[in-house]
């Protein structure tokens, strides 16, 4: 992480990263430089490891053998059907063919028993989650999808996804979202009422972080509607997520919400620095941010 290497003395700490894009050489070296300060460090992969499932397979063999535990969560850019991957799989197949490989890693994933975090901070309920989008968050002036779609059309703005993440075998992605909805609603909901969560999820749970996309159009590929209440409904002490690569920390509801995303290179370059350590989610450091 900062080229001290590994401190067994240290306290355990929960980290969490995600828009890794392995893909580029940049991203992909400081991913091999990438070790925990403490050999009780836990890692939070919040998603878009990569697009190739061997590139994807490459970066989370190798923290789940720095890290004491590795959860990931699926981005978008592991749905991708990409002409250059040999795992030409679609849709549910895929995700549930990275789920296996996961657990071939020893690395936890949404369709796992939820961790807890018994550290500083602890203990709390890990809860990695798999919900899409729906084209719920809606531009201003478009009363429905279609029309919101359109508007993305005409400004140009229209995500690879419409091509790549293919929703197999749902009739469309916002069908395979209602289905992950339902599904990880009922599984939250049966966990203990009194024990706090860290939510993890790929895409934002509320739509107010996406209120400073530079392309507003481009929200509609940025979560759903149906998760807006989850951080205070489901006790989450923080809400980790990325997809925007606008990493900061905002509050909600008294709650913490952490954009934990890598980025690109060319928009890291922007920010003048290459991206830095995981961030720390517990213990909390206080309210800091935004």
């Amino acid at each position: 992480m900062n080229g001290r290497g590994l401190t067994g003395a240290a306290a355990p700490k929960l980290l969490a990263v995600s828009d890794l894009h392995v893909g580029f050489p940049e991203n992909r070296a400081i991913v091999a430089d990438l070790r925990p300060e403490s050999a009780g460090d836990w890692l939070l992969v919040a998603g878009d490891v990569g697009e190739i499932i061997g590139d994807i397979e490459w970066a989370l063999r190798m923290l789940s053998e720095r890290f004491a535990v590795v959860v990931w969560v699926p981005g978008n850019h592991e749905l991708w059907t990409h002409r250059k991957d040999p795992v030409l799989l679609r849709g549910k197949p895929r995700y549930r063919h990275l789920v296996e490989l996961c657990r071939s890693l020893g690395v936890i994933t949404p369709e796992d028993p939820f961790p807890v975090w018994d550290g500083a901070g602890g203990p709390v309920t890990i809860a990695p989650l798999f919900v899409l989008y729906d084209y719920t968050f809606l531009p201003a002036g478009a009363a429905t999808q279609a029309a919101g779609l359109a508007r993305a059309h005409e400004a140009g703005v229209v995500c690879a996804d419409e091509v790549m993440l293919h929703p197999d075998p749902y009739p469309s992605r916002e069908a395979w979202c209602r289905a992950r909805v339902e599904t990880t609603a009922r599984r939250l909901a049966a966990l203990d009422p009194g024990a706090p969560t860290i939510l993890v999820n790929h895409f934002p749970l509320v739509r107010e972080p996406t209120r400073v996309l530079r392309y507003p159009e481009f929200a509609l590929w940025c979560g759903t509607t149906a998760t807006a209440d989850w951080h205070v409904r489901f006790r989450a002490a923080a809400v980790v997520y990325g997809h925007l690569h606008i990493p900061r920390t905002t509050w909600h509801d008294g709650v913490r919400f952490e954009e934990v995303s890598w980025g690109y290179p060319r928009e890291w370059r922007l920010r003048g620095a290459a991206p830095g350590p995981p961030r720390q989610i517990l213990p909390d450091r206080g309210r800091v941010g935004c």
